[in-house]
This record gives structure tokens, C-alpha cells and sequence, in this order.
């Protein structure tokens, strides 16, 4: 690591996690790499979270509280990228926990490797599981046995998602978990520049898939470390797991479509965004609100939309993405019973 330490701006999106949000904090101000910049961002929570943020603000001088009227997550973060003054930018969800050396070994791996982002890999829990993960995180992970560097990360990206066959390309020796990005911006450790031009779109789902192509596009290397550094709680409440609303639908469609185009344009076969699409355009026809005559006109416009996007691929093409959206789903489905139950 170079001999003057780079500051690392984490940015923390709050909104009414008052249950868990210490643990988070907590597991941050005790990295081992100290040299921080935490912004919390109190995105107009209705509980005691403000009050706990600017509790630790008074503690400690590497804490920056912003409270803004609630907005969503997409608005928190920009607030957060705004604000930021660090090298390099990470993020976490307000609760989760953060190994010890998140920080020191995302940052080492960028920086011998010169690459563009470094990431790491994690685990989910659930509740019930919190004091142990916590006790767990603040011992600190071993060094990894390996720091894997690759190029093109849009086309991992779009590529290498489903778990069984990157599963399979590990015993081949082929070390494909490395090259499994997705769309979460936690356990990730960004060049600073690389958000140059780049926000969140406010005011909608699925804000994180929106920006993933331009991002990973903008990469030329990425540096993955196989350990576990961050630690994903698994809460019945969350958006992932309780919204089924037609605008929760068709925003992930919206966002699946612009990826599509956007790997279209630079040569990737967009296999995850073709998942996406399809998935979210079925699943609209689920919604409770579904039968709202704007919701049905906007319905039918998006299915027409995905009909003239899937027209841009070839037979073949249309076979590969069929068959890896088939493996994916019943991944899904094993997922779903296993994780999401999680207590």
C-alpha cells in the first residue's frame, strides 16, 4: 500500500433502521483501516435512527451525518456521491455488517493491482444470527487466497450469473466465481472517477441495475478477493423480498431494457438483462394493482417494447438466453425457500 494512506469515502443510505443500524456503524468506525470519510445519509426516517447518526457524529470526527427529506435509496446515495471528498468510494446497506478488513484488503487489491474496482465475496444471515456474525466480523478475515484480476467486467457481467454453472467452472478450474458480478454496489471498493457523470436515478426501483452497465463499462480491470468481507442480513421486510407492486415490476424492466441496449451497443450479449426483461414483463401480469387501466396500457407497452428488443437477436443468441433464464429460475426458486426464510 503506498506510504500515504488514500481516504475511503463509505457511504450509508439510512432510512428507519433503528433494529440494526449499530451493527453496521459499528462494524465500519472498527475497520482496520482508519483513514475514512463515513457519510450517513438519513433519508427522512420516521424512527430514532437521525438521533442514533448524530450520536455517532459527536463521537467521532470521521462520521458526516446529512438529513434529507425521504426521497428513496437512489436520492441517498447521490446525496452520499455528492458529499464524498475520499479516493475511492464504497457503499453499505444501513444493516449489514462489514468485516474488520473490508476496507484494508479491497484497498491493498486495488492498488497492487492497479485495477479500476476491487471486490470481495459475502454471505447472507438472518436475525437471529446477528451477535454471532457481528463477533465474527470484528475478529477480522484471513488474506485471501487468491486475488484474481479480469478485463471486460459488462460482458462478466451479462455472462457469468447463474451460480450451478459457475459452480461447475471452478472445478474446471476455469475460476469463474471470480468473474460473478452483479448489481449490488456493496463490497466493492470504486476508483472515485469512475462515478464521474454517474448518479442514481431518483424515484425508482432497481436504481442499482439502472447505472450497473455504464459502470462496468467504464472498468478496464477488476480485482476479486475470495473471501467473505461483507455480511448481507436477510430481512423479511426488505423491498427485495416484500414489494410486488406493477411500478416494482416494470421499473426492473425499465432498467433490464436500458442495460440490454446498452450491451447491444457495445457488443455484449445481454443474457442477464434478457433474464430481467422477460421476468419482470411476466411478472407485472402478477401485481395486485395490475388491473388499474394505467398499469394494463403501460403493460402492454413494455411487452411490445421487449418484442422489438428480442428482435435485435439472433436464433442462436435467443437459445443461449433462454436456456441460461431456465437454470436461473430454478436456481431462484431453490433461493427463494432457502435464503429468504432465513431467521
Amino acid at each position: 500500500m503506498t506510504q500515504v494512506s488514500p481516504l475511503v469515502s463509505i457511504v450509508v443510505p439510512v432510512y428507519n433502521a433503528e433494529k440494526y443500524l449499530r451493527y453496521c456503524v459499528d462494524s465500519i468506525l472498527q475497520q482496520s483501516y482508519e483513514h475514512l470519510e463515513i457519510i450517513l445519509v438519513d433519508d427522512g426516517a420516521t424512527d430514532s435512527s437521525p438521533m442514533i447518526l448524530d450520536e455517532y457524529q459527536r463521537r467521532d470526527n470521521r462520521v458526516r451525518v446529512i438529513h434529507q427529506t425521504n426521497g428513496g435509496i437512489a436520492k441517498a446515495q447521490n446525496a452520499g456521491l455528492d458529499a464524498a471528498h475520499g479516493e475511492y468510494i464504497a457503499f453499505a446497506d444501513n444493516d449489514d455488517i462489514l468485516d474488520r478488513r473490508n476496507i484494508e484488503l479491497l484497498l491493498h487489491a486495488l492498488i497492487s493491482t492497479g485495477a479500476d474496482m476491487s471486490k470481495a465475496r459475502w454471505r447472507q444471515f438472518g436475525v437471529s444470527q446477528i451477535e454471532e456474525v457481528a463477533m465474527e466480523a470484528s475478529e477480522g478475515a484471513a488474506e485471501p487466497e487468491h486475488v484474481s484480476v479480469s478485463t471486460n467486467p459488462l460482458r462478466a457481467y451479462q455472462t457469468v450469473f447463474c451460480k450451478s454453472l459457475r459452480l461447475i467452472g471452478d472445478k474446471l478450474g476455469r475460476n469463474t466465481e471470480a468473474r460473478y458480478f452483479n448489481e449490488a454496489n456493496w463490497c466493492r471498493l470504486y476508483k472515485r472517477e469512475l462515478w464521474d457523470g454517474v448518479r442514481f436515478p431518483e424515484g425508482m426501483y432497481a436504481q442499482d441495475v439502472m447505472v450497473a452497465g455504464e459502470l462496468y463499462a467504464r472498468m478496464n480491470k477488476v480485482a476479486d478477493l475470495n473471501v467473505n468481507l461483507y455480511n448481507w442480513l436477510q430481512s423479511a421486510g426488505s423491498v427485495t423480498h416484500q414489494e410486488r407492486s406493477f411500478g416494482f415490476y416494470h421499473d426492473n424492466f425499465a432498467a433490464g431494457a436500458h442495460n440490454f441496449r446498452f450491451c447491444l451497443n457495445h457488443g455484449v450479449l445481454p443474457m442477464r438483462s434478457y433474464y430481467t426483461m422477460v421476468g419482470a414483463c411476466t411478472e407485472e401480469a402478477t401485481s395486485p394493482d395490475f388491473n388499474l387501466p394505467e398499469n394494463q396500457a403501460q403493460h402492454k407497452a413494455d411487452k411490445a417494447e421487449l418484442d422489438q428488443l428480442l428482435a435485435n437477436l439472433s436464433r442462436q443468441q435467443r437459445f443461449r438466453c433462454t436456456i441460461t433464464r431456465r437454470i436461473r429460475l430454478l436456481e431462484k426458486y431453490v433461493y427463494d425457500r432457502k435464503v429468504k426464510n432465513m431467521k
